[in-house]
């Protein structure tokens, strides 16, 4: 009997034994048996299985659910005929096993699902007229989703869920799976066409940066969220010591807690779970799980035990109260862990500042790796097969141009190019047979690049096909007449491919970031995943080495497995008006170019260099050697010396093909190739070049570099060409040194000699042009930049207000929680600028670095600061965008608005970046944000700027550097350089004076573009034309971590 005489209220657990004897289950029945109201009544399988409902036992509450083998409509007999309270509804479990009638349950109710349709199959395999698959998208019904998209069974028990990747991305799919061990899902590198056995969902995929969102409600008025690591990633489950799968709990928004208060009403299910995407600032649920119980959380038990007591008292007792009691009648002896709060330390390589600073912000923006040469070739083309695929692919426009990029294109300029090539000197009126031989040369090589790569992934070739000249000819009707092309411009653009080294540097550079760049005893970036307080977001500028560089460093960054292609359009975010392109800069280029030229070829006679001897970076082309222009002829002769070789070793090779069939293609896959981080030890072993590049492509490298250096009918040097020729050398000296090809180290180190004045001098031939040019290059990227300090500052002010705003309010009124729900369902206006309380800074709104804030709650995890955070933003680019940066940083001080005031770089450090000989691959430029909280808010010292850069892989292959850079030569690797500074250490930079000397050359705020509707993928990344942030990564990277929040 309960207290006061009250009978005790039955609760029947009419569920399979296993789930009746799970840990949650008994921790949360144990609760309620404490409160001394209740009777539970465990019904145990063989009543369940065998015995006749009206046998089993009554009860005035049910708890029942649908789990494998358990009879839900023997349950639903039981409750027609003894009408208990049933927590969770029966009859509507039914829908949880349809994904089609889950998805239309919960648009009837207005929760938001993602964008999907549905393929319907009577049989296996059945044709239908309104579902058709082509390389990167699929229609159903006439509407599209494009790759990658997600494919799910309509059979809710079905856990084989698969992903489709673009081949832009390397194609490809990935298979999730229910956890296997440590596995919860495997890539397939060769499926690249969708199921077809049955029925399914496909849906557009949703990229929330690399983290799920688990859901749980107990009753309409209560929901607990966690996080964890999401399987598209690389399928590793992250699992504690006691070998539970890491999860961290997480604040609901207010519309999120909306949509939970829907699913549970529309399921009829009080105890129920969910599946919750968070993607560009929006929610959305993809999955309804039924009965689901969090694990390892003590606070999750007693609130679950509280409510439904409340819940069972309020339906059969409403007479008693259901005020909790002030003390709980259970004992936990729950282990009291030592509250965790990020380590106040110094920066680490400039010095400590005392105990009293905590990092705030780190940006890096950082160059890609290694890649092989970059290539472009061009040939006017009259061949009827060429001018009839033009017209094919930019429907029928005669005077369009057409650009060929997909599998399909470049397989049909493939076929036709075979064809052509061996009569490609028929049909073709020239009085010059040199003139014919180049042309059937350059054809020779369009076939070899485009049978280059096994299959075409489409990152790393594309052709534009240009009408030249037209000539009238009759319809094919023979009504009238109609201009036809006889004439266009093929121009094909290859290489420019991240080598293995490449991504083992990225892989690597990654690593060295998550053990140095953050300060913490021994476990630096760790501590700050595990408990939800980094906020991580990465960009990537369009070039595909660029993105695959992002990737191999965040696979480094976040100690993930597997391949390169689910983690790069997880986790990376495209953003090529921020890091790609020349345009506002190419006319000042042009003319630092020309000015470069006059004063290599001058010798300094005729062409006066201003500026002085004490700073010897502020002359006209500092850096080039004072007799540049005689080394030019040693150049081109030894540039003709390696193309001959290579023209032997090219000769020989297209002996052994013409006796082959041209429909051969080499046996190299390319989209493979983007996993390797080993050298080609077969190619090396067979005396060929390693890598996919054979020896005709290597002859057309350096016969195209022998002809644009030199032009011997003009005696004319083009000195922009010599960073090209650097290029290859350094390229062949590191990867194809076994070819020991005579001639080349000469080469390179006149080629290096030269190299290293032009490249800087490209971006400007004195300070004042480097800072016109690189203000107008990173001008949007300054501008992000800018915004991201500014957030963090305001984020990290808020927090350290008394009355901070993130650590008083949680909850919203019902009012702005029903207006926000309103807005997400109906799609309207633009992405919600939301945190969980009510006054968002005003800031915040008019930035167009728009976040949704999504933190860690801090009721159950254990942790000191919970409000803290520190935000890292990772730029990928190229080298004219780490130039560009390099050079405002070092000469903002030069603007006129800024006249008086000292320059951002130290002297030391201006010495140290003229005596660098080149910002190579994997160089970076990193600003850390430290905040002393010792100091008042109003303090300009309250926010310190660290600057620092890395010269990359800045090392000659030539020169001996001890044994670690022996043993990485081996493997065709340079290694790193370490980080240096670019301000004294004593220095202080405030953000203030920061923000005021870069101010003038960014982007301002409000003049960054909304964000863009998603419409495809493109590329990696839908096209956006604002700034899309990345949603926050929650898991640990070390797999053995003993860190977990529990």
């Amino acid at each position: 009997m309960a207290e006061g005489g009250t009978h005790e209220i039955t609760i029947g657990v009419c569920v399979m034994e296993k789930k009746a004897t799970s840990a949650p289950m008994g921790k949360i029945l144990e609760r309620l048996q404490a409160f001394g109201e209740f009777e539970i009544i465990m019904f145990g399988d063989k009543v369940i299985l065998e015995d006749p409902v009206d046998s089993w036992p009554i009860c005035d509450c049910l708890i029942a659910f649908y789990s494998s083998g358990f009879p839900l409509k023997k349950a639903q007999t039981y409750a027609t005929l003894r009408k208990p309270f049933l927590v969770n509804e029966l009859e509507p479990q039914h829908l949880l096993h349809d994904r089609r009638k889950v998805y239309e349950r919960l648009e009837m109710f207005g929760i938001p699902v993602p964008n999907y349709a549905l393929v319907n199959r009577e049989y296996p395999y059945q044709e239908l007229d309104y579902f058709v698959e082509h390389e990167d998208y699929i229609e159903v019904r006439g509407k599209r989703f494009w790759k990658p998209f997600v494919e799910k069974p309509i059979d809710g028990d079905n856990h084989s869920i698969m992903i489709y990747y673009p081949s832009s991305a390397g194609g490809g799919m990935k298979e999730l799976f229910r956890k296997v061990g440590s596995r919860s899902s495997e890539f397939h590198p060769d499926v690249r066409r969708v199921r077809r056995e049955s029925s399914y969902i496909y849906e557009e995929f949703m990229p929330t940066g690399g983290t799920d969102v688990k859901v749980y409600t107990v009753g309409p008025d209560y929901a607990h969220a966690e996080a964890r690591k999401s399987p598209v990633v690389d399928g590793v489950v992250m699992r504690n010591p006691d070998g539970k799968e890491v999860r961290y709990p997480v604040l609901l928004t207010p519309a999120e807690k909306q949509m939970a208060r829907a699913v549970c009403n529309a399921f009829q299910q009080m105890v129920c779970g969910f599946d919750l995407l968070r993607c560009k600032g929006r929610s959305y649920v993809c999955d309804v799980n039924g009965w689901s119980f969090v694990k390892n959380s003590h606070k999750y038990y007693d609130d679950a035990a509280c409510l439904l007591r409340k819940i069972f008292l309020d339906a059969k007792a409403p007479h008693l109260s259901s005020t909790i009691p002030p003390n709980l009648p259970w004992k936990v002896n729950e282990p009291i862990q030592p509250l965790e709060g990020l380590t106040r330390q110094g920066s680490g390589i400039i010095g400590t500042f005392g105990q009293s600073e905590e990092l705030r912000c780190v940006i890096a923006v950082i160059r890609h790796g290694d890649r092989t040469p970059k290539q472009k070739v061009k040939l006017k083309v009259t061949e009827e097969k060429l001018l009839n695929l033009m017209l094919k692919y930019n429907g029928g426009n005669t005077k369009s141009e057409t650009k060929l990029k997909s599998a399909v294109q470049l397989q049909d300029l493939l076929d036709a190019t075979r064809l052509l090539v061996p009569r490609s000197s028929s049909g073709r009126e020239s009085d010059s047979d040199a003139e014919e031989l180049e042309h059937a040369e350059k054809l020779h090589q369009v076939k070899a690049v485009l049978e280059e790569g096994g299959h075409f992934s489409g990152i790393y070739r594309k052709v534009q096909l240009k009408p030249l000249k037209w000539a009238k000819a009759s319809k094919p009707d023979g009504n009238g007449e109609l201009e036809r092309p006889v004439e266009a411009l093929m121009v094909l653009k290859y290489g420019g491919v991240l080598t293995h080294a490449g991504r083992k540097q990225a892989e690597e550079l990654g690593r060295y970031f998550r053990n140095n760049m953050y300060p913490g005893e021994g476990t630096g970036l760790l501590r700050l995943h595990s408990t939800y307080r980094h906020d991580l977001k990465i960009y990537s500028s369009d070039e595909g080495r660029v993105q695959m560089s992002a990737a191999a460093f965040a696979k480094g960054l976040l100690d993930l497995e597997g391949q390169l292609t689910p983690i790069l359009v997880s986790l990376v975010s495209k953003e090529s008006s921020m890091l790609d392109g020349l345009e506002d800069a190419r006319a000042e280029m042009k003319v630092a170019k020309a000015r470069l030229h006059d004063i290599i070829l001058s010798e300094g006679k005729s062409v006066m260099r201003n500026g002085n001897s004490v700073s010897p970076w502020m002359i006209d082309g500092a850096g080039l050697p004072a007799n540049a222009s005689q080394h030019l002829p040693s150049l081109v002769e030894l540039t003709k010396k390696i193309t001959s070789r290579v023209k032997l070793l090219a000769e020989n090779e297209n002996e052994k093909l013409a006796n082959s069939k041209y429909t051969v293609v080499p046996p190299y896959d390319q989209a493979k190739a983007l996993g390797k981080t080993t050298i080609d030890v077969a190619s090396i072993a067979a005396g060929l070049p390693c890598g996919s590049e054979g020896f005709l492509l290597m002859y057309a490298r350096w016969k195209k570099l022998e002809r644009d250096l030199y032009n011997e009918r003009k005696s004319r040097f083009d000195v922009t060409q010599i960073p090209d020729v650097y290029d290859s050398c350094k390229y062949d000296l590191l990867h194809n040194g076994h070819l020991n090809l005579e001639g080349l180290p000469e080469l390179f180190k006149v080629a290096q000699l030269l190299a290293d004045g032009v490249i800087p001098n490209e971006y400007g031939i004195n300070p004042k042009q480097k800072l016109k040019i690189g203000s107008k290059i990173a001008r949007r990227l300054l501008g992000k930049i800018l915004i991201d300090l500014r957030n963090t500052r305001e984020e990290a002010i808020s927090v350290g207000e008394p009355n901070g705003q993130e650590q008083t309010c949680i909850l919203k009124t019902s009012q702005e929680v029903e207006t926000q729900f309103g807005l997400l369902k109906k799609n309207e206006q633009t992405r919600r600028t939301s945190s969980t309380c009510d006054n968002s800074s005003e800031q915040e709104e008019e930035d167009d670095d728009r976040e949704t804030k999504y933190r860690l709650d801090p009721k159950y995890a254990n942790v000191q600061t919970p409000e803290r955070h520190v935000r890292t933003r990772l730029y990928f680019t190229s080298e004219s965008h780490i130039h560009s940066l390099m050079n405002v940083l070092r000469y903002c001080n030069l603007d006129e608005s800024l006249q008086g005031e000292d320059s951002l770089v130290c002297s030391n450090g201006l010495e140290r970046l003229f005596k660098t000989r080149e910002l190579d691959y994997m160089s970076y430029i990193v600003l850390r944000m430290f905040e002393n909280i010792e100091v008042p808010l109003e303090d300009p010292k309250r926010f310190r700027i660290e600057m620092t850069f890395s010269r990359g892989a800045d090392l000659s292959p030539l020169e001996n550097h001890g044994k670690e850079a022996a043993s990485l030569l081996q493997e065709h690797t340079l290694p790193i350089m370490g980080p240096e500074r670019l301000q004294e250490a004593s220095s202080y930079l405030t953000l203030d004076k920061f923000e005021k000397m870069i101010h003038p050359f960014a982007m301002p705020a409000e003049d960054f573009p909304p964000p863009a509707v998603n419409q495809a993928f493109s590329g990696y990344f839908s096209r956006s034309a604002g700034v899309l942030e990345r949603l926050v990564n929650l898991w640990p990277f070390s797999k053995s971590s003993n860190n977990a929040v529990k």
